[in-house]
C-alpha cells in the first residue's frame, strides 16, 4: 500500500467541488436547515433603546387595562355623539318647532335649546355604546389571548344584543348580527 500523498511530502489534491443543487439551496433558505435570525434593530444601525424603568412599565400596564380602554371610549363617544347630535339638529328642520302653531318662527334661544339636547342626548348614546363595546372587546381578546377580527365580531355581537334585548328576543338577534356585521366591516376596513 502507498503512503498517503501528503506523507510523501506532496501537496494533498482537495476533491473536486460537487455541483450546488437549487434543493439543496431551498432547504438551507427557506426549509429545515435554515437558521433562524435574532432581529436586532442596533445591528441594522437602529436607534438604541433604553431599558423601560418600572414608570413606564406602570403606565403601559394602566393605559392597556381595560377600565382605562373603556373609558377612554367613553369620552371619545361623548365628544364624537355630541358633535353629530348638534350636527343633525342644525341640519334638521323641525328644530324650535312648535306643532301648536306651526307657522311661528323659532327663536335663535329655542333653536340653541333643541341643538343643545339634541346634542346631549346623542353623546350619553354614543358613550355608553362606546363604553360597552371597548370593555367587551377587551375582555374577549384578553380571555381569547389573540388579537384578530374575531374579537370585534364577538364584541360587536354582544354590544348589539345587549342593546336590542331591551326591545325583546327579537330585536336583540337582530342587534347582534347588526351590530357584528358592522364590526366585522370597520375591523376589515381598518387592518
Amino acid at each position: 500500500a502507498a503512503p498517503p500523498p501528503s506523507a510523501r511530502g506532496e501537496p494533498a489534491t482537495p476533491p473536486p467541488p460537487q455541483p450546488l443543487q437549487y434543493s439543496l439551496l431551498l432547504q438551507h433558505l427557506v426549509g429545515d436547515k435554515r437558521q433562524p435570525r435574532v432581529w436586532d434593530p442596533a445591528a441594522l444601525g437602529g436607534i438604541p433603546c433604553p431599558p423601560k424603568s418600572e414608570e413606564q412599565k406602570m403606565v403601559e400596564r394602566v393605559m392597556e387595562s381595560c377600565p382605562f380602554k373603556a373609558a377612554l371610549a367613553c369620552v371619545g363617544g361623548f365628544v364624537l355623539g355630541g358633535a353629530f347630535g348638534i350636527f343633525t339638529a342644525g341640519i334638521d328642520t323641525n328644530v324650535g318647532f312648535d306643532p301648536k302653531d306651526p307657522y311661528r318662527t323659532p327663536t335663535a334661544k329655542e333653536v340653541l335649546k333643541d341643538m343643545g339636547q339634541r346634542g346631549i342626548s346623542y353623546a350619553k348614546n354614543f358613550a355608553i355604546v362606546g363604553a360597552m363595546f371597548s370593555c367587551t372587546e377587551c375582555v374577549v381578546e384578553s380571555y381569547r389571548g389573540k388579537s384578530d377580527w374575531k374579537n370585534s365580531v364577538i364584541s360587536g355581537c354582544i354590544t348589539g344584543g345587549a342593546i336590542g334585548f331591551r326591545a325583546g328576543l327579537k330585536a336583540g338577534v337582530i342587534g347582534c348580527g347588526g351590530f357584528a356585521a358592522f364590526s366585522a366591516a370597520v375591523d376589515y376596513y381598518l387592518r
